[in-house]
């Protein structure tokens, strides 16, 4: 099948003074094969430029560069399609994930939606059949190139949305987030240490902090889950990215109670018998512990990429970012990707719902991302900021999204795996479980899940 494109054309605000160009989508067609469900009856087409119509978009950008970065993209789209009118309606991550349930069983509901990847979420409403599988459009406009499979399987799921991360596509994301460690470039230096790049390097830096009095890595569990974005990259360290990527999805073919995962647990626990944590993690507060590293107190601290901003205003360019390389030199940690666009079953464009999909996320829709302080989900190392922890989190999720693995947050797996988990990692932290009762517990939780699935 073919596809052509267009440029974005005229002067389209702060984007054409910035001088970007980017493809709008073209004039080719696509029959559906019978293969997969179809993405809307009959004949589908990639040219909206005779439309004439409003397109309801509900969004969650709502924070300074998110909501800079949609309004600049709405604008240029409307710019570049003057016949198709906006009709935006952003709230609150909160507020949207109450609402929007309702929403898709109205009459009128919006054409755009961002859903949450999760069972609960899109697996929810792809079950209901809210939700138009867009395998058509994703061919017509090359979004299975444009991006990674690590990265298209948290919108993809089976028709019956009972497998995660297989099936149809049912959304994009525009940015991504991935969890390494945070450092002190200035106490690595007073320590005489390289910044780590394998989880041994990192042991042993943790070490020579300690021995050096220094709090070696800084957590805040008070509200449990934290602790599991400590656990999930150690993970891989362990255990096959695929077996994680089967627990953390919650589908079939995989199990906790393994060497593996009783070892990556032991390695966690180990770190706490060695003192390497703060006093008290699990009553220390979230927001707290990274604080108290902007302040000076730890060398390290495994968090998500959201932190880095924060971070930054605090250290400047004292801080920095990595990934640990697991022992055969894989970047493999825990990350994901922000809300996917989706489109509503029930919409009466589905040719320009996709067209908006496919503009807001296009390649050079990215730097208008990566230009308002977002993390492009992809052309993410290349469009890396010239310098400090920003420029190690963009190079980080290229490389892991590229040539290694991102790996699924693992209490996307159950209804219930995010109490398990949280809970289970507490005990674990404070000496009241072992490593093998942690992997039981944790199986206890996935294989109920799975069986009842079956």
């Amino acid at each position: 099948m073919t596809r052509t494109t267009s440029r974005w054309r005229g002067a389209i605000g702060v984007a054409a003074v910035l001088g970007l160009a980017a493809c709008a989508p073209g004039s080719g067609s696509v029959e559906p094969d019978g293969t997969d469900d179809t993405a809307g009856a009959g004949e589908i087409s990639t040219d909206i430029s005779d439309v004439q119509t409003t397109l309801t978009v509900w969004d969650q950008e709502v924070r300074g560069g998110q909501n800079e970065q949609i309004e600049r993209l709405n604008e240029a789209f409307e710019e570049q399609y003057p016949g198709v009118t906006i009709d935006r309606v952003s709230q609150s991550f909160e507020d949207l994930a109450t609402t929007l349930r309702l929403a898709l069983t109205d009459d009128e509901a919006p054409d755009v939606v961002q859903a949450n990847n999760g069972r609960g979420t899109m697996g929810a409403f792809v079950e209901a059949d809210q939700l138009l599988p867009l395998n058509e459009y994703a061919e017509a406009y090359g979004w299975y190139e444009r991006y990674p499979a690590s990265v298209l399987q948290y919108s993809t799921y089976s028709e019956d949305g009972a497998v995660f991360g297989e099936g149809n596509l049912y959304g994009l994301p525009q940015v991504g987030e991935v969890v390494g460690v945070f450092y002190s470039r200035s106490k690595l230096d007073e320590l005489g240490l390289e910044v780590p790049t394998t989880w041994a390097e990192l042991d042993a830096a943790l070490a020579a902090a300690k021995a050096a009095g220094q709090t070696p890595l800084q957590l805040g569990n008070i509200e449990a889950w934290p602790a599991g974005h400590v656990f999930g990259p150690l993970q891989a360290e362990y255990t096959d990215p695929a077996d994680i990527t089967a627990l953390g999805l919650g589908n079939e073919g995989a199990s906790w109670t393994t060497p593996e995962n009783e070892a990556a647990a032991a390695h966690l626990a180990g770190w706490v018998e060695q003192g390497y944590f703060n006093e008290g993690p699990n009553g220390t507060d979230y927001d707290a512990a990274w604080q108290a590293l902007a302040a000076g107190d730890g060398v390290f601290l495994i968090g998500g990429s959201w932190l880095a901003a924060d971070l930054e205003d605090a250290m400047g360019e004292d801080v920095g970012f990595f990934v640990p390389a697991t022992d055969d030199g894989t970047l493999a940690t825990t990350g994901g990707t922000g809300l996917p666009f989706a489109v509503t079953a029930d919409t009466d464009v589905p040719d320009v719902a996709a067209a908006y999909v496919d503009f807001i996320t296009s390649d050079e829709a990215m730097e208008i991302i990566a230009e308002t302080g977002n993390l492009p989900v992809n052309r993410t190392g290349e469009l890396a900021p010239d310098g400090g922890v920003q420029k190690d989190v963009f190079e980080a999720f290229g490389e892991v999204t590229t040539s290694g693995a991102l790996l699924p947050y693992l209490d996307y797996a159950t209804p219930t795996m995010g109490d398990t988990l949280g809970q289970s990692l507490q005990n674990l932290i404070a000496g009241q479980m072992t490593p093998a009762e942690l992997t039981e517990a944790l199986e206890a939780d996935y294989g109920q899940f799975v069986g009842a699935a079956g």
